[in-house]
This record gives C-alpha cells, sequence and structure tokens, in this order.
C-alpha cells in the first residue's frame, strides 16, 4: 500500500499551520461542537440524573395518580399481586402561625402519607434547622408535622411550636431535608407541610370542590410490577375511569421538566444556529483555502504525484484538522456545560451524574462532518489541477462543488442537526428557516447587482464610485455569495440583539401594573357574603369573584369522548382531568368574545375559550355534556372567548351566561390587589381558615427569578453564535482577497492613487454591508415577529429603525472586518503582488 499520501498530507499540514492559512477553520469547527456539545454534555447528565433518581422520584416502581381518590380496583389488583403499596395526598393550603406568635400565614404544599411511605428512597430529616442530617423510615406521629426549614423563618415558628392548618393545630416535629419523591433539586414554590394521615380529617381542609392529587405507589417484584403496570395502562383507557394515570419509570414526570424542557430547546435553537453559521464559515475559508493553493498543486503534478496522491494528502490534512478542532471544540463545551449547571442552580440538582461518552463522540462526529461536507468539496478539486497551470495561470481554476457531492454533504449535515435537536419541530424550522433565508438572501442580492450598474451613471458618479461598482458587477457570483454571507451572519447578530432587547423585555413586561397579586380559592358558599365585605371593608374595591365548578367533559355532539378520542397530548391530558368551570351573567370585561354572542341568562348555553376550543376540534352550535359532581349538564355552545392568560385575571376555559347552575357543589374564587395594610393577608387567613390564598407577587417574583436563569444561560451560549457570526463576516470579506489584490495592482500600475483606491474598497465594503444588513434585518424583524406570536404568545411590533440600524451596522461591521482582512492588500507593492500574479 504506498503511504506517500500520509506523508504529504502531515508536511503539508505543518506548513499551513504555520502559515496561518488554517485558522479560521479551526475557529470555526471549534465553535460548531464546542455551542452543540455543551448542550449534549449538559442533556446527557440531566437524562442521568433523572434515570439515576427516576424510582425515588416517582416514590415507588409504578405509581397510579387520580384527582379522586384511587379507584378500589387499583388497591385489590395490587395486592392480588403481591405488591407493597403506599398511598398519599397532596394539595395546596394556608398554614398559619397562632395569633399569640404573631398570626402570619404561608401557602403551603400539604401531603399527607401513611405508614410504608417512601417505597422507594428514603426521607432524610433533622432535629433542628442547621443539624445533623439522619434518615429515617418513619412518618409523622398523629398530632405532628414535618415541614421545610424555610416554613419556620416565614412564620417566625420554632420547633415545638404548633402549625394552623384549616381547623386543626399540629406540633412542628421534624425539618425535612431530603423528600425523595418530591422531585430532582427541581424549584418548588410552596414549603413542604408533612402529616399523618389520620390528621387530614381533623383539618377539615377536604372539601368537595377541593383541587387534590391521590398518588397510589407500589413497588416489588419487577415481574409484578410490569404485571400491575399493563393493567392499570389498560384500566385507564377504559371509558369508565377517569382522571386516573399512570406514572411509571418510562413516563417519570413530565410536569417537573417543563422548565428544563423550554430552557434545553432554547439551548439547542441557538447551538443549532452557531452550527448553521459555522458551516457558512467554514465553506467560504476552505474555498479561500483552496484558490490559495491552486499554484502548489499545480506544481505537485509537474513533480510527478498523481490525482490520487494530491486528494489523499489533503484528505488527510482536513481529517487531522478536524479531528483537532473536534476534540479542543468538545473540551472547550465540557467547560462550557459546567457553567450552565452554574447559571441553573435550583432548577437543576448540582450533584448530577458523570456524562457518558456519547456527547465526546457526536461532538468528533459533527466537527468531521463539517469539515468534509463543507470543506473539503473546493479543497478536492486541487487534484484535478493540471500542470500547465505552471505556466498558464488562466487554466485550472476552482469549479462550482458538483450537486451530487454538495447535496450529499448537506444532507448528512442537516441529519445531524436533526438529531442534535432532540425536536423534529424545532430542527427543521431551524434547518429549513436556514436554507430558506440563504435562497432569500442569494435571490435579492443578485437582484440587487444588476440594479446597481444600470442606477449608477458613470458619466457623473464619482470616479471611486464607478469603479466600486465595476468592481462589485465584475463578479456577480462573487458579490451574491458575499452579500448572502454577510446576511446570514447579521441575521444572527440582529436576532440576538432583538431577542436580548425588545422581545424578552416584551415577555417580562407582558403582565400589566395593575393586575391582581392575589388569588384566594377554596371560599365556601356560606362564606361569600362575609368574604367579599371584609375584602371591601379593607379597601379593595376591584375584584375578580366567580363560582368554581368541578366538572369533566363527557361527550361532544353526542360522541363520548376520552384520551384515545384525540391524538394531540394536550387534548389528551385535557379531556383525561376535570375542568375548572364558571357562571356569570355578563361578560367578563376583560375576555373578548371572537366569535357568536353572549347572551345574559341564556339557558342551555357556554361559551368556550377558543384556545381549548381549538385543541378539542370544537365550534359554534357544538353540544357538550359535563359530568359536574354527579350531575350531568349538557349545553350548546354559543359564543368563543379569547382570554388573555398573562393578564392575571381570574379566566376559565367554559363558562355558563347564567347565575348559577342548580344542584351543583361550587366553592368561590376572588382575585385582587391586595391593600397595602400589614397583616391583611394574615387577617383574612385567620377569619377564614379554611381558604388557599395564594400571594402571586412572591411567585411571580420566583418565576421572574427562573426565567432570568434561564436566559442568562441561553445568553451565555449566545455568545459562541455571536463569535460564528463575527467569523461568517470575516470569511465573506476575505474570500476575495487575493483577486482584489490583484485588480488593485493594476489600477495602480496604470496611475491610480492608492486614496483612489481606499475610496473605492470602502465604498464596496460599504455597499455589500449595507444591502446585506438591511436584508438581515428585514428577515430579523419577521423571525422576532413570529417567535412573539407563537412562542411567546404577545403582541409585539418592531420599530421602524430596526431594518435601517442593522443596514448601518452591517456597513460598519463589513468595514471592520474589511479593514483587519484586507489591510495588506493596498499596503503590498505593486511588483511584488504582480510578480505572485505571474508565477
Amino acid at each position: 500500500m504506498n503511504l506517500s499520501f500520509l506523508r504529504l498530507g502531515w508536511r503539508t499540514l505543518l506548513r499551513d499551520l504555520r502559515a496561518g492559512e488554517l485558522r479560521l477553520l479551526i475557529v470555526a469547527v471549534t465553535l460548531a461542537v464546542a455551542a452543540l456539545t455543551s448542550v449534549g454534555f449538559f442533556a446527557d447528565r440531566l437524562q442521568g440524573g433523572l434515570q439515576r433518581d427516576a424510582l425515588q422520584l416517582l416514590g415507588g416502581d409504578a405509581v397510579v395518580a387520580s384527582d379522586n381518590p384511587t379507584p378500589a380496583a387499583f388497591v385489590d389488583k395490587a395486592r392480588a399481586l403481591g405488591l407493597q403499596t403506599v398511598g398519599t395526598m397532596g394539595f395546596p393550603t394556608m398554614g398559619r402561625a397562632s395569633d399569640a406568635q404573631g398570626g402570619a400565614s404561608k401557602l403551603v404544599a400539604l401531603k399527607s402519607v401513611e405508614t410504608g411511605y417512601p417505597l422507594r428512597g428514603a426521607l432524610k430529616v433533622t432535629d433542628a434547622p442547621g443539624g445533623p442530617e439522619q434518615t429515617t423510615r418513619d412518618i409523622p406521629a398523629p398530632g405532628d408535622v414535618w415541614v421545610d426549614a424555610p416554613l419556620l423563618d416565614a412564620l417566625g415558628l420554632a420547633m415545638g411550636d404548633k402549625l394552623l392548618l384549616g381547623d386543626a393545630q399540629l406540633r412542628i416535629a421534624r425539618i425535612i431535608v431530603i423528600e425523595p419523591d418530591r422531585g430532582a433539586g427541581f424549584m418548588s414554590f410552596a414549603p413542604r407541610v408533612m402529616l399523618n394521615a389520620a390528621d387530614v380529617p381533623a383539618t377539615g381542609l377536604v372539601q368537595p370542590a377541593s383541587r387534590i392529587t391521590y398518588r397510589f405507589a407500589v413497588a416489588g417484584a419487577p415481574a409484578a410490577v410490569k404485571a400491575f403496570a399493563d393493567w392499570a395502562n389498560a384500566e385507564v383507557k377504559k371509558p369508565d375511569v377517569r382522571a386516573v394515570r399512570v406514572e411509571s419509570l418510562e413516563s417519570g414526570r413530565p410536569e417537573m421538566r417543563q422548565t428544563l424542557d423550554r430552557a434545553q430547546k432554547f439551548l439547542n435553537l441557538v447551538a443549532l444556529l452557531a452550527a448553521l453559521l459555522s458551516a457558512v464559515a467554514v465553506a467560504l475559508a476552505a474555498r479561500g483555502f483552496a484558490t490559495d493553493h491552486l499554484d502548489a498543486s499545480a506544481m505537485l503534478r509537474v513533480l510527478g504525484q498523481s490525482q490520487r496522491t494530491i486528494a489523499g494528502a489533503y484528505t488527510t490534512e482536513f481529517a487531522l484538522i478536524g479531528l483537532f478542532a473536534s476534540a479542543l471544540g468538545v473540551a472547550l463545551g465540557y467547560l462550557v456545560h459546567n457553567v450552565f449547571v452554574m447559571l441553573l442552580a435550583g432548577l437543576v440538582e448540582s450533584a448530577l451524574p458523570a456524562p457518558s461518552l456519547w456527547p465526546v463522540a457526536f461532538g468528533l462526529g459533527m466537527g468531521l462532518t463539517l469539515l468534509f461536507a463543507f470543506g473539503l468539496p473546493p479543497v478536492l478539486q486541487l487534484a484535478q489541477v493540471p500542470p500547465l497551470r505552471v505556466i498558464r495561470r488562466d487554466v485550472g481554476g476552482l469549479k462550482p462543488a458538483s450537486l451530487a457531492v454538495l447535496c450529499v454533504g448537506v444532507a448528512g449535515f442537516a441529519a445531524l442537526l436533526l438529531a442534535v435537536s432532540s425536536d423534529l419541530k424545532l430542527g427543521f424550522i431551524a434547518v429549513g428557516g436556514f436554507a430558506g433565508a440563504v435562497a432569500l438572501f442569494a435571490g435579492l442580492s443578485w437582484v440587487a447587482v444588476k440594479l446597481l450598474r444600470k442606477s449608477v451613471n458613470e458619466a457623473t458618479a464619482p470616479r471611486w464610485l464607478v469603479l466600486a461598482t465595476r468592481q462589485i458587477s465584475a463578479r456577480p457570483a462573487y458579490a451574491v455569495v458575499q452579500v448572502s454571507s454577510l446576511a446570514v451572519g447579521l441575521l444572527a447578530l440582529v436576532l440576538l440583539v432583538l431577542l436580548r432587547t425588545d422581545l424578552i423585555s416584551s415577555w417580562r413586561q407582558a403582565t400589566p401594573p395593575d393586575a391582581p397579586n392575589r388569588f384566594v380559592i377554596n371560599v365556601m358558599p356560606e362564606q361569600a357574603d362575609d368574604f367579599q365585605k371584609t375584602l371591601q371593608t379593607s379597601g379593595v374595591a376591584k375584584y375578580d369573584w366567580y363560582p368554581m365548578i368541578r366538572g369533566r367533559l363527557l361527550a361532544v355532539n353526542g360522541q363520548p369522548v376520552g384520551p384515545d378520542t384525540y391524538t394531540e397530548d394536550r387534548a389528551k391530558r385535557l379531556v383525561d382531568r376535570e375542568f375548572n368551570l364558571s357562571t356569570a351573567v355578563q361578560q367578563p370585561a376583560h375576555n373578548q368574545i371572537v366569535a357568536g354572542h353572549w347572551t345574559d341568562n341564556e339557558a342551555g348555553a357556554v361559551s368556550v375559550e377558543e384556545g381549548i376550543a381549538q385543541t378539542l376540534g370544537l365550534k359554534l352550535g357544538d353540544s357538550l355534556l359535563f359530568d359536574i359532581g354527579g350531575v350531568q349538564n349538557e349545553a350548546r355552545i354559543t359564543s368563543l372567548r379569547k382570554v388573555d392568560w398573562g393578564s392575571m385575571r381570574a379566566n376559565f376555559f367554559v363558562m355558563y351566561p347564567v347565575q348559577q347552575l342548580e344542584g351543583v357543589a361550587v366553592t368561590y374564587l376572588a382575585a385582587y390587589r391586595a391593600p397595602e395594610a400589614q397583616g391583611f393577608d394574615n387577617a383574612l387567613v385567620r377569619q377564614f381558615p379554611n381558604i388557599t390564598n395564594v400571594d402571586m407577587a412572591s411567585t411571580i417574583t420566583q418565576v421572574q427569578r427562573v426565567l432570568d436563569q434561564v436566559i442568562r444561560a441561553v445568553e451565555f451560549l449566545f455568545a459562541f453564535t455571536l463569535a460564528a457570526g463575527l467569523v461568517v463576516l470575516f470569511a465573506a470579506v476575505t474570500a476575495t482577497r487575493e483577486e482584489r489584490a490583484r485588480e488593485f495592482a493594476i489600477m495602480r500600475a496604470v496611475g491610480a492613487r492608492a486614496s483612489l483606491l481606499r475610496q473605492v474598497q470602502r465604498a464596496e465594503l460599504m455597499g455589500v454591508g449595507l444591502l446585506a444588513g438591511f436584508l438581515a434585518s428585514a428577515v430579523a424583524v419577521a423571525v422576532g415577529w413570529a417567535l412573539a406570536r407563537y412562542v411567546f404568545d404577545f403582541a409585539w411590533t418592531a420599530s421602524l429603525w430596526v431594518p435601517l440600524a442593522g443596514a448601518l451596522a452591517g456597513a460598519v461591521l463589513a468595514l471592520l472586518a474589511g479593514w483587519w482582512g484586507l489591510r495588506d492588500v493596498l499596503r503590498r507593492p505593486v511588483v511584488d503582488t504582480l510578480r505572485r500574479a505571474a508565477e
């Protein structure tokens, strides 16, 4: 086997490294691999942590969760299979200190447990805040509660004090350090209070319309657990089994991952954009590399090297460069993913397991694919350079890559990007949108180049403008490539600015400043008048007041519906749970009717929120049958409402336009802006101990903090996209450096002054930058609007200055990149340039 191409490839690699001709390729590949592997490492460790803790997160080998007490059939089946079982019950409520201890109140996450809890994992508790941790298999004794430490500070209580829960007073006995089935370090908005199931009736908190989650956990031999899970999954699909779902190692607790899933999608999107930009930079840099090596390849042919040897040598060189740059990118990505873990502290636990080797292998494969798909095709043409080029420089130039080679490379790269996106929709939007933007930029820039030549009157225009116009129009293909590449890079930069400023600011400010900051639920009918009088005497003149009715959708137009009726996950979840229904004689002022009519006191009618109507395929005139606490109620859809869920007002999916529904259990909901008076909330909870008072001010602050954490992580990764965009700008501007040098040398040889050529160069760069900046900004505005409308779900209109500012920014950046990359073009001696051209 002839190994000469390996030695030749190694020698050319060392020579090109010393000459700095591979610098741009290495930077582009490193950026792409670092961006993708940083997200890959993060996702891999997160997934490993979730799998490691899955059984503890569930509290058993499988769990049956329901909105009502666990059906007896499930309990009987588990016992028949010889499985261990334990039940828990959880819901939010208000915990209070006694009046003698200040009477402070706090929203808590109440959880009742029974002997045997937890079946998997173990509780860790302390006897005092900051005390030594101890693992226990016990549960709170009757009359005792175990609480999270922050609750003591919030209520001003100490160990041994009484905590008031509804009508009961329970002693604080221990501090909870780790609750295995609560989650793997995810943020919780309410401190935990754990009590013995025997104490629940004494609290009086469980009412007919209360929202309670019942969890029935099982554990045992794998075969018995699988048999139970298979039976339970089949059972919950039966039409008469409602609001019951089975959670297992495979299904997990998806609601706990919502924030992190959203963050990971953002990170994936930014990483994809960085990789796509790097692909453009690699293609531009590789073509410039190939152009610079035409003469060297012709000399190798003269010296007797075969086409196969030359092709093998350059393939070897690019393979070694790809491995080096990819390894560097993997190392950088590993460091960056640790920054993600720090920035998302509180959302993910820091003690995640070590990553697997999959992100390393993927990063190396992505780097080599990127280099071979976009960089190698023009370089392989060097093997076909004829020896005649040594004496005739007009032969053996680079040709456009064959369509087949280009398609295979691009398809492979796109497939890898779709794989790393972990979301086909996201991947198709990113890759397809990128391809569409490139095609749009190319088409519009070609039209602009054609119009440019016709719009400049050479008889009256300044000389520098005439020469700059000729420079651009003489090479329309180069101009199109340059404008398109610049526009792609600028598109990323403008999107960064819009996302960081206008879009994120609009998202944060979507909630109006006078929105309600308190939501009170579980107000009983006999308390309604007294509760409203208390609000009014406290100075709360404006508040939302609606009955809350729990009902389950049974049928649409006489046809029974269930999870199997729909294919969309959200629709399945909606019909598998009870809705919060309400009544109101008049249309809510903060709801807009978008179809049909709201008629006051119209019997047998309902108004449906347009979003849920679209999800469930409902339309005007459809008949809906609800089961409301055993009472069936059928009504016809007479109107569709548009609801602003970000308004923080009381909103409902389904409303009856009547004063009340006869024969159904109701509680009341109030939404209002709390007065500034100190102690108002505590006094309200003391007067009405069964209510749940949700302080949305603190919750919104916590949600905002989570949002800020996610935004910081995304912005950190944006730095890679920013760097990739700048690399594209530099590669696009310097792609025609040698052609510019030769043309300027000829002009200087025939008498053109350096000042004139400097004006020509600046005019050309400014023209290309202006056009690219304008095109990029226009597309960025469209993308920003789509993100605001379909992702962030708020109204946003870009300022008119964005395209203008983008065009000016493009001109400035093109000038700066040109100054840095082309600064030696006008300084190079004419004789030196012409000698290079003749060699």
